[in-house]
């Protein structure tokens, strides 16, 4: 079965957009590869039956997101499911002052996830720990932020951009004429940062948001999250839940973002056998890189197998 690039909609789970994917798609076998929290919307992929294999290759992309970060008022669960449980005074802002701010945070960074997160601390999810009303420290983790572009400084959530559009690069900017967003109800009138984020794999919006108001000198939360890009697909390349059924997909050899090799029925053979034949032909199929990533295509054209290549 295909890959599907499907628009996550508002309050739904991850795990939910999977269950509502297995009876469209009339299979048990569905992965996604990267969660997004229940107030987030945007690109979230999807592999059904042998595409689930896919996964651990398309994990680990990159992905780009549209966040509004409301300044002057924290949240237990770094967002806006609430309640307020911190409130501070907001200095005096500009935009060049916070795109400054912004760019310290470029590159490899430690990051502290939410305490309200899936990860695992001696068998035990945080955010069950937290709703338990038990604190766990949870270690920081190494991410890297590749992109942070201040869009626009508001008076609050409401009054920012709810409506954009891609440019050629993929980079989102408010569009009258574009895609308009829906965002959770807010949480007060709180002066609020519109954000365009590309990040590496195991960010947090939520610990950015936080972490991007200390550094501004006040507290913070993540009042709206669009994630717009995930790996090589687009919101635009998105289709609706209600589409789901019926959907043509990607196939897997379309759905990496890898270089490809073409198999003969000598190399396909050893490596159906698992063994790790030398890639020796030269020319425009010369993909190789030492230590790469490659899809090596069946004679089929479409049935693939993913190998480390070296020259």
């Amino acid at each position: 079965m295909p890959v599907y690039v499907t628009d996550k909609p508002l309050r739904l789970t991850s795990h939910d957009v999977v269950a509502r994917a297995r009876r469209a798609l009339h299979t048990r076998r569905v992965g996604h590869t990267g969660t997004l929290d229940p107030l987030a919307t945007g690109v979230l992929v999807l592999c059904a039956e042998d595409s689930t294999k896919l996964v651990q290759f398309m994990e680990h992309d990159t992905k780009d997101y549209l966040a509004w970060i409301s300044l002057g008022a924290g949240t237990p669960t770094l967002d806006a499911e609430g309640p307020v449980s911190e409130e501070r005074p907001v200095p005096t802002l500009d935009h060049p002052g916070v795109q400054a701010t912004l760019d310290t945070f470029l590159g490899p960074q430690m990051q502290v996830p939410p305490q309200y997160s899936a990860i695992q601390v001696n068998g035990q999810r945080a955010y069950a720990a937290a709703r338990a009303g038990e604190h766990i420290d949870l270690p920081a983790r190494p991410v890297q932020l590749h992109e942070l572009t201040l869009l626009g400084l508001h008076a609050t959530t409401d009054a920012a951009p709810h409506t954009f559009s891609p440019d050629a690069d993929g980079r989102w900017h408010p569009d009258p004429a574009g895609q308009t967003f829906t965002l959770p109800p807010t949480l007060g009138d709180h002066p609020t940062l519109l954000v365009w984020a590309r990040v590496g794999s195991g960010t947090y919006i939520r610990s950015l948001a936080r972490d991007i108001g200390a550094a501004l000198g006040t507290t913070a939360h993540l009042s709206g999250l669009v994630r717009t890009r995930a790996g090589r697909f687009g919101l635009q390349d998105a289709v609706q839940l209600t589409d789901l059924e019926g959907a043509a997909g990607l196939d897997d050899l379309a759905a990496l973002d890898l270089p490809t090799i073409p198999a003969t029925p000598d190399l396909a053979l050893k490596l159906r056998q698992g063994k790790r034949p030398a890639w020796q032909d030269t020319g425009r199929f010369l993909v190789t890189l030492d230590g790469a990533l490659v899809a090596v295509a069946d004679g089929d054209g479409h049935t693939l197998k993913v190998v480390r290549a070296w020259n």
